[in-house]
């Protein structure tokens, strides 16, 4: 691939992840070259692209009829938020273990999943 091509590898990169991925529109660009009779491993070199990428591009168009990214499904493991919020409230004064072994998971689990949602253990002063 040429520099200055008007195919140049569009690249976006997260905020905060490793994550990289190609516009919609050079996808698009993509799948229309191969489309037009063009060799695949021509089209891979032309745009520097690896096989399994246009085949992942080719399964996306054909299950969603689009090739806009999937939406992320995240969510949490083992320590429901809402839950946690529940436990502190009706023992404030329990430490990260006894909880943890209520929520089957690490003390340290608990830490984190408190720091996220900003709760505090409640202190006797």
């Amino acid at each position: 691939m040429t520099k200055g091509s008007k195919y140049d590898k569009i690249e976006k990169k997260a905020k905060g992840t490793k994550e990289m991925y190609y516009d919609r529109k050079f996808r698009e660009i993509v799948l229309k070259h191969i489309e037009k009779g063009k060799d695949e491993e021509e089209t891979r070199e032309l745009f520097g692209l690896g096989k399994n990428t246009i085949t992942q591009w080719k399964k996306l168009r054909s299950e969603t009829g689009s090739l806009e990214n999937r939406p992320l499904k995240r969510g949490f493991r083992k320590i429901d938020p809402e839950k946690l919020k529940k436990d502190v409230e009706e023992n404030p004064d329990d430490f990260n273990e006894q909880r943890a072994k209520r929520f089957g998971c690490s003390k340290d689990g608990i830490r984190l999943a408190m720091k996220k949602q900003k709760l505090t253990r409640k202190k006797k002063r």
